[in-house]
């Protein structure tokens, strides 16, 4: 992910009590069927290796070693890839039709371009994953069908409820306070984020408010009813008043020196958590294992509030079955598998990616669910409120790459290297290009 905004990256998924054999039994029925006559489900002689493809670490490592228990004969092999550099070698992967991995992760922000290719991937109802259908919310799974609705191309892994991750020892030396419910009466609009930031600026002088501006706009321009494309699938940057707001802003931050100017994901912003760079952060759930593993010695420093605008989603993915692969069977089971019910509250609860089943927002496991690492924070609770009340987003074609020119035209901004209104102008030149 070259950019702040571009780079949506989810790290981490994972773990409620190890799925009985029942349980097992039962999905591995429903996935494979009949095993032949000598075998069991998912065990024949043959030896199958399966690649997946993943952006960072989904936290599906201890998964395989499960599925194992009961698929002997698989192996699972991981290709794990930067964000821009997957998406876009999925992209030539397809166009040539060689090299795509048997399951490919594909984030929110370019699902509809995959799923405008429908020729490209295996329908999962051929092997009974639309029985799925009622585990998911529903606009979850609307994201995972073809165009025309037809067909069923991904099952989806997470949602990413937005939160705000803050550093309450930066708040107490800037005399803000620490509680995170006062801490979410500071700003109940972007407005009053931004001016909680000029008092934090006003009294902390080796610590910038925010890592950068590039989450901050995707988080604002999400809020909104429509965003950067319409339901007709027309990009509407350049004349959708949400954008512009989000854009003017984000682009405040950085003119009033309130950011770190460390770009997402890149090594420098990787040692920003560790230093306590930045006090704080747009937190989707699975931002919560990302800074756990960042900023190690940082336990009881980080806590959770309320985002601005009070709700709102960043990230998410799905897995989809190329057509190229080998096995596409056992890739669908394995599917099945990694996003089963049980399995996508175990992800979140030992790597924090948050569930897309919502029958497990009310679960007391989940609902109970807290972290000695953000001060106990109920994070179960505050990333089942932020998922309910989710309002979905139209995502047109080329959603990724718009995404993209907007992220760098906030790079140059806050490089300095064009003014708020020049860096707007390029934009706009730039996605009148995206086809």
């Amino acid at each position: 992910m070259a950019t702040p905004y571009s780079q949506a990256r989810r790290f981490g998924r994972l773990a409620v009590p190890v799925l009985t054999a029942s349980a097992l039994a039962l999905a591995l029925a429903a996935c494979g069927g009949e095993a032949p006559s000598g075998t069991t489900a998912g065990t024949s002689a043959e030896k199958v290796t399966l690649s997946i493809a993943l952006f960072g670490d989904f936290g599906f490592k201890p998964l395989y070693e499960e599925y194992k228990k009961t698929h002997p004969n698989v192996e699972v092999v991981e290709r794990v890839t930067q964000f821009n550099d997957h998406h876009n070698n999925l992209v030539k992967r397809l166009a040539t039709n060689a090299g795509a991995a048997d399951i490919e992760a594909v984030e929110v922000g370019y699902i509809s371009s995959f799923t405008a290719q429908a020729d490209k991937f295996h329908d999962l109802k051929q092997y009974g994953l639309d029985k799925r259908q009622s585990d998911y919310l529903d606009w979850k799974w609307q994201q995972g069908l073809s165009k025309d609705g037809s067909k069923l191309l991904g099952l989806g892994t997470d949602v990413g409820g937005l939160a705000m991750c803050y550093r309450k020892d930066l708040f107490e030396k800037a005399g803000l306070p620490t509680d995170r419910e006062k801490v979410a009466e500071l700003w109940p609009t972007w407005e009053q984020y931004i001016e909680t930031g000029k008092k934090f600026a006003g009294s902390v002088k080796d610590a910038k408010f925010v890592d950068s501006p590039g989450e901050i706009f995707r988080a604002i321009v999400n809020q909104a009813p429509v965003g950067l494309y319409d339901a007709q699938d027309q990009i509407v940057v350049g004349t959708n008043p949400e954008v512009k707001k989000a854009w003017d802003l984000s682009n405040q931050l950085t003119q009033n020196d309130l950011t770190a100017k460390l770009a997402a994901f890149s090594p420098p912003w990787n040692t920003g958590f560790a230093k306590g760079s930045f006090a704080t952060i747009i937190c989707p759930a699975w931002m919560t294992g990302y800074i756990q593993e960042q900023a190690k010695d940082a336990t009881g420093k980080w806590d959770i509030a309320k985002v601005p605008g009070g709700s709102g989603n960043s990230g998410g993915s799905h897995l989809l079955l190329p057509k190229q692969g080998k096995h596409p069977k056992e890739a669908a089971e394995l599917i099945d598998f990694l996003t089963s019910k049980d399995n996508q509250a175990r992800v979140f609860k030992e790597e924090g990616t948050f569930p897309s089943i919502p029958a497990l927002y009310d679960d007391p496991s989940i609902q109970s669910f807290t972290k000695p690492f953000f001060g106990d924070a109920p994070i179960g609770k505050i990333y089942s409120d932020a998922a309910r009340s989710l309002k979905p987003q139209h995502l047109g074609p080329k959603e990724g790459d718009v995404r993209v020119a907007i992220g760098d035209g906030l790079g140059r901004v806050e490089q300095g290297k064009q003014t708020p209104d020049e860096a707007w102008a390029q934009v706009i030149s730039d996605v009148q290009k995206i086809k």
